[in-house]
C-alpha cells in the first residue's frame, strides 16, 4: 500500500520561516537587554530583613570535586557562595584569560568542614560571631587565606583612638582598643605581667613590657663578633640608602620594625595572635602588622624588597619541605642584592650540619655573615645551636 505525499502550499512554508526568524531575533533582543541592565548595575541594594542566601550549583567550584575534602552538602551555603565561579559582568577579560573570577581560599578548609560551617554560618548584613579564636585556629590548620564573610565583624565596645606619633611608638596602648574575649589576659597589665604572674609557655611572654627588655632590643653598637648582629652592621654592608623597604617574619610586637623606623626604613612585621592581640598592639604603635602564617605564600611581588629579617621564629620546629618552600619565597621577593637577616635560627648541632647548611646553600644565597653558637637556656644536654646568618641575593644572575 502506498502513501500518498502532498506537498505544502509556498504560502505555508514562508509563514514558518518568517515564525522562526520573529522568535529569534525576540530571544536576542530580550537576552541583550535583560544582560546589559544587570551588567550596569554598580550594587544592588539588599534590606537586612530580606536577605535570603540560596546557592545554585555551576559546575564552577574552586574548592570542591577534586580535593580530599568535605561533600558539597557537607559545606555552608556562605562558604560555597564565596568560593563558586562568579561570571564576570562584560564576559571574557585578558587580563584573567578567563569570563570567570574564582575567590582565592585555602585547600585545606574543605578538610575542616565543623570549624568552617561554624565560620561560615551567620546572618548575611548583620553582625559577625565573636570568633577571633575559631577564625586563627581554621587558619593555622592551613585554611589560608580565610574565605571572606559578609558580616560587621566585632568592634571595641569604647572604642579609644590611639596616640598618636611618636608617642604611639613606646606607649601602652587603651585596654579599650582591643576585643579580648580570645585570649587569657583581658587588659595590657596582665599581658604585662603575666611573664612574673603566670605558669607555663605562651608566645613572646615579656614582648608587651615596653619598658622592660623590649625597651633595649636592637640597642648594641657592636656584636662583637657573636651571634647578635646590630642593626647598623648589617645597614654597613649597603650603600647608605639603598635599605628602604623590608619584612620582619614573626616579629613579635615590631619593635625591629620600630627601630628600623628611626633610620628612614619601612619594615612590615608579620604576627599572629597567639593568645595576646599582637596585631592590634603593632598598629597601635604606629606601623604595619600583617596577619598571616609562615606557611602562606608571602604576598609581595618578585624582586621587590630590600630586606628579610625573622628572629627565632624560623627553627627546626618547621618542617623540612615546608622550610624549604619558604626560604624560595624569601629569595623571591628579595631584590637581585637585597639581604635575608636570619637571626638566632636554632636546632640540634647535627642538624645544623646534615640538614640545614645544606638546605640554605641549596638556595643560591651569597654568605655576608655566618656565626654559629650554643643555645643554652633549656640546658647543654639537648645539644642545641644558634645560626645567625646575613645573606645576599645575588646581584647578577640570581635566577
Amino acid at each position: 500500500m502506498e502513501l500518498s505525499h502532498k506537498k505544502r502550499p509556498g504560502a505555508t512554508n514562508w509563514f514558518f520561516i518568517f515564525l522562526l526568524l520573529s522568535t529569534n531575533l525576540l530571544t536576542l533582543l530580550f537576552s541583550t537587554t535583560f544582560y546589559s541592565s544587570c551588567s550596569r548595575s554598580p550594587w544592588i541594594a539588599v534590606p537586612e530583613a530580606t536577605v535570603t542566601v540560596s546557592y545554585q550549583p555551576t559546575g564552577r567550584s574552586a574548592v570542591t570535586g577534586s580535593l580530599n575534602g568535605a561533600s558539597d552538602d557537607d559545606l555552608a551555603p556562605e562558604f560555597k557562595a564565596f568560593t563558586s565561579g562568579q561570571l564576570l559582568a562584560f564576559g571574557v577579560n585578558p587580563n584573567f584569560d578567563s569570563d570567570t573570577m574564582y575567590p582565592p581560599v585555602g585547600r585545606p578548609c574543605t578538610m575542616f568542614p565543623d570549624l568552617l560551617r561554624r565560620f561560615m554560618t551567620y546572618k548575611v548584613n548583620g553582625s559577625c560571631p565573636d570568633d577571633e579564636l575559631l577564625a586563627q585556629k581554621l587558619l593555622l590548620k592551613g585554611c589560608e587565606p580565610l574565605p571572606r564573610r559578609r558580616c560587621r565583624h566585632a568592634s571595641p565596645r569604647d572604642y579609644v583612638e590611639p596616640y598618636p606619633l611618636p608617642t604611639s611608638l613606646w606607649t601602652t596602648p587603651s585596654d579599650s582598643s582591643v576585643v579580648w574575649t580570645a585570649y587569657t589576659c583581658k587588659n595590657y597589665d596582665c599581658l604585662i605581667n603575666r611573664k612574673h604572674r603566670q605558669q607555663g609557655f605562651d608566645d613572646c611572654k615579656d614582648c608587651f613590657d615596653l619598658a622592660g627588655a623590649e625597651k633595649n632590643r636592637w640597642t648594641a653598637a657592636k656584636s662583637n663578633g657573636g651571634l647578635d648582629f646590630t642593626i647598623d652592621e648589617v645597614l654597613a654592608t649597603k650603600k647608605p640608602g639603598t635599605i628602604r623597604i623590608g619584612l620582619d617574619i614573626g616579629g613579635g610586637v615590631a619593635t625591629f620594625a620600630i627601630r628600623m623606623r628611626d633610620r628612614n626604613i619601612t619594615i612590615v612585621t608579620t604576627s599572629m595572635n597567639l593568645n595576646g592581640p599582637f596585631n592590634n598592639f603593632i598598629a597601635a604603635r604606629g606601623v604595619m602588622p600583617l596577619y598571616i602564617s609562615i606557611s602562606q605564600r608571602l604576598p609581595f611581588f618578585d624582586n621587590t624588597l630590600d630586606i628579610v629579617h625573622s628572629m627565632h621564629v624560623l627553627s627546626n620546629w618547621i618542617p623540612t619541605t615546608l622550610l624549604h618552600f619558604l626560604m624560595f619565597d624569601i629569595y623571591r621577593v628579595l631584590r637581585p642584592g637585597g639581604l635575608f637577616w636570619l637571626d638566632h635560627f636554632f636546632c640540634v648541632g647535627e642538624q645544623l650540619e646534615h640538614v640545614y647548611t645544606p638546605l640554605i646553600d641549596s638556595i643560591g644565597f651569597n654568605k655576608i655573615k655566618w656565626v654559629v653558637g650554643r643555645k643554652l637556656d633549656r640546658g647543654p644536654e639537648l645539644q642545641e645551636m644558634y645560626l645567625s646568618a646575613l645573606l645576599e641575593k645575588p646581584l647578577k644572575n640570581s635566577w
